[in-house]
């Protein structure tokens, strides 16, 4: 009897909390991730797009479309919203979310947005209560949702369009004799002493190598988060900042009275440097920005680069040592020829980026003209703080300011697509025209210095 009435309590028990987890089940509905991540479908969720089978779609290129979003609460007492926002608006711009009445015992949403690079969009969709007596209380939050929008067929490989044709340029065959004869003239005027000098005491190259490669990337991401720039352009930006410094850091050093040895020394260094850095720093900063493309660096680019320095300053330091007439003629000729060169550059660099420049954003304007000055700034800062001398502080501030921007161009062209390569190639073409721009303008004051200098000097002698 007593094991009787002990079952038939047992049941009713057991029947009181199957219907109570029944009640529980209807009001809140579970979810197996309570981040919302999961990797397949989950038909427990009140939101869902489409049929709820699929977690991912995919749209093409810069065009508007719909998704239909369908709510499965249900409950008279309060009037329900749905909220639904892109995660990356470079990828997909939602443009309107409006309410078309209910199906069934589902309510649905039209969702209208445009599409716009290539790449994935997480989207966040929320489910609010809209009572009037109190602020919108959010019921449900999914971030599982992706839309993938996919490049155009004619943009399905990598295309470099004006940039990617920098080799073939006929400007750049004219200057190529200036430039081997301009660096072989360079090799003259290095000094093996102070080669051997840097062996005993590095502390230039180190000092450069840290700015190049730790705190301009750093100031780079800080300054591009301060300037709420688009993620592409962003991480355009930090990799330039961490490219190795460029070829014309030599030239601005000879024309500023700086160590030219020092300068070579540093390119060549900062350049073989660069091979394990700069993916390094690829790597963490794209993370940081939540970019989620394959980052190239382009080796092959970079070994022709030493090459291209090494072979003719080579040959400059061979005829300094065994033809010293030839030498000295060279000598004469490494300014005018600079000149012709930076000139040039600049030219160059106008007319292959007409294309980018016409779509520049700017922000990266403002942001592209601050990175030379402050990199000029940082290297003279960091070696007056060594207590170096007038001509290596000049060229340490010279070789962090000026990076080898092309390099940053070759890796954003090598792993975007045209449309976003060229987005992103807006930053490093900048800081290049800015960087050079600024580096004659700082060449022309310091020579109209010296000559005023020069001549007040002379005055004041012919009076005594």
């Amino acid at each position: 009897m007593v094991s009787r009435a002990f079952l038939l309590c047992l049941c009713c028990i057991w029947t009181r909390l199957a219907d109570g987890l029944d009640a529980l089940s209807s009001v809140a509905p579970q979810t197996s991730d309570p981040n919302g991540k999961a990797g397949r479908p989950d038909f427990s969720r009140y939101l869902n797009i489409g049929d709820g089978t699929s977690l991912e779609f995919e749209f093409p290129e810069k065009t508007r479309g719909v998704i239909v979003v369908s709510s499965k609460y249900r409950n008279d007492s309060w009037k329900e919203a749905v909220s639904v926002k892109s995660l990356d608006t470079n990828v997909l711009t939602i443009l309107n979310v409006s309410d078309s009445g209910s199906v069934g015992v589902d309510r649905s949403y039209i969702v209208s947005f445009q599409s716009g690079l290539a790449g994935s969009a997480p989207l966040l969709l929320q489910l609010l209560d809209l009572n009037k007596d109190a602020q919108p209380v959010v019921i449900e939050e999914r971030r599982d949702y992706i839309i993938k929008v996919a490049p155009d067929d004619k943009m399905g490989t990598p295309s470099f369009g004006g940039l990617a044709h920098f080799s073939e340029n006929p400007l750049l065959f004219a200057l190529l004799p200036l430039i081997f004869i301009n660096k072989c003239a360079f090799g003259c005027k290095v000094e093996v002493d102070v080669l051997r000098g840097l062996l005993k005491q590095p502390h230039p190259v180190l000092l450069g190598v840290v700015g190049q490669f730790l705190v301009m990337p750093l100031y780079a991401y800080a300054l591009s988060r301060i300037a709420s720039l688009p993620k592409a352009l962003s991480l355009g930006l930090v990799i330039t900042c961490s490219a190795p410094g460029g070829g014309g850091g030599y030239l601005y050093s000879l024309l500023l009275g700086g160590d030219v040895t020092l300068a070579i020394s540093m390119t060549l260094i900062s350049t073989v440097v660069a091979t394990g850095l700069m993916p390094l720093s690829s790597t963490i900063y794209s993370r940081l920005l939540n970019v989620h493309e394959t980052l190239h660096v382009p080796f092959v680019k970079i070994l022709v680069t030493l090459l291209f320095i090494a072979i003719p300053i080579s040959t400059g330091m061979a005829i300094k040592c065994k033809l010293p007439n030839i030498s000295r003629i060279l000598l004469t000729l490494i300014r005018p020829f600079s000149f012709i060169l930076i000139i040039g550059g600049i030219f160059m660099a106008y007319q292959m980026g007409a294309s980018i420049l016409a779509n520049i954003q700017p922000q990266i304007i403002l942001v592209g003209v601050t990175v030379p000055v402050f990199g000029l700034l940082l290297g003279y800062v960091m070696a007056a703080v060594a207590r170096l001398s007038i001509p290596l502080r000049r060229t340490v501030s010279i070789e962090i300011g000026v990076q080898n921007s092309l390099l940053a161009l070759a890796v954003m062209q090598l792993s975007f697509r045209r449309v976003e390569a060229d987005f992103a190639s807006q930053a490093p073409f900048i800081v290049a025209l800015s960087s050079t721009s600024e580096m004659l303008l700082i060449v022309i004051i310091h020579f109209i210095y010296k000559k005023f200098k020069k001549t007040s000097l002379t005055d004041q002698h012919s009076h005594t």
